[in-house]
């Protein structure tokens, strides 16, 4: 009842999405070159944008009123889809690989929040949008993946933000946010889809930007050929509620894994328990 509840609630929030911003088109741009100083003897090799997507397919959105405004980037280690509706990411891919994840663990965190500058001003997130909100800006692609300074920054992007409660941010999501990682670094390898929803008729902004009232990611295992996803609320009391792929696609209106059969999605990956408190040692949000 829950997950048919949240269906029946996309079609509402979708046509709000639309109504907010004006309309435009659809279009794609590839990685350009970074600006950040880059130590070639320790920073890995770029991935190609294929190597972010199971099958080398990017995610695909179902839903056409998802596609306004919309513009896919391409990162070292990362991909977004980006809207211009909401000034955010609408998912952001990356594939997680043991041995970048080690070199991350070493590397300190220095912020760099920074605008897209690929994106058009009036489509994009902005600094001012976030002061002063009393959300995080949470990454979606986590900072704490990346094994170099050149693709950390990459992540501060407000391209790969979200408004995010502050206390979910650092406790429950940093937690699945390590999860993953320690699972990652079992399996050897994972692909990993983040990114918001907007259900519901009441959706609340922060400047120009639309607060998402979940947030989901999605984790596939080669190894196993198997996967799932942890769907929660973006509050400071959510749950890490765990759903079959095929389940999470319907709700969002996306295609997270569109190389994989509805066979092969639904068969479930077991996730690793969630332990709130480990959260509050590491934050990877704001």
């Amino acid at each position: 009842m829950f997950l048919n509840q949240l269906s029946r609630r996309l079609v509402v929030s979708l046509a709000l999405l639309a109504s907010l911003l004006s309309l435009g088109g659809c279009h794609r741009n590839e990685h350009a070159a970074s600006s950040v100083p880059v130590d070639t003897a320790s920073s890995p090799a770029a991935q190609s944008c294929a190597d972010h997507f199971v099958g080398g397919d990017a995610p695909q959105l179902t839903n056409p009123k998802l596609s306004v405004q919309t513009q896919q980037l391409c990162f070292k280690l990362f991909s977004v889809m980006d809207s211009g509706v909401t000034r955010t990411p609408l998912w952001s891919a990356e594939h997680l690989e043991a041995a970048n994840l080690a070199a991350a663990q070493q590397l300190s965190r220095e912020n760099s929040f920074h605008p897209e500058d690929r994106l058009p001003p009036g489509q994009r997130a902005e600094l001012s949008d976030y002061a002063r909100s009393g959300f995080d800006r949470g990454h979606m692609a986590p900072n704490g993946d990346m094994p170099d300074r050149e693709s950390q920054h990459d992540s501060f992007s407000l391209a790969n933000m979200v408004p995010q409660n502050g206390e979910n941010n650092r406790h429950l999501w940093a937690s699945i946010e390590g999860a993953v990682r320690k699972m990652a670094k079992r399996e050897g390898d994972l692909y990993v889809v983040t990114g918001p929803a907007f259900l519901g008729s009441e959706l609340q902004r922060v400047g120009n930007v639309l607060v998402p009232t979940h947030l989901y990611k999605l984790v596939w295992s080669p190894r196993q050929k198997a996967g799932a996803a942890w769907f929660v609320e973006n509050s400071a009391d959510a749950k890490p509620n765990v759903i079959p792929i095929p389940e999470l696609e319907r709700i969002i209106g996306i295609n997270l894994l569109p190389a994989l059969s509805e066979q092969e999605k639904e068969r479930m990956l077991d996730l690793p328990e969630v332990r709130v408190n480990a959260g509050r040692r590491r934050a990877t949000g704001d």
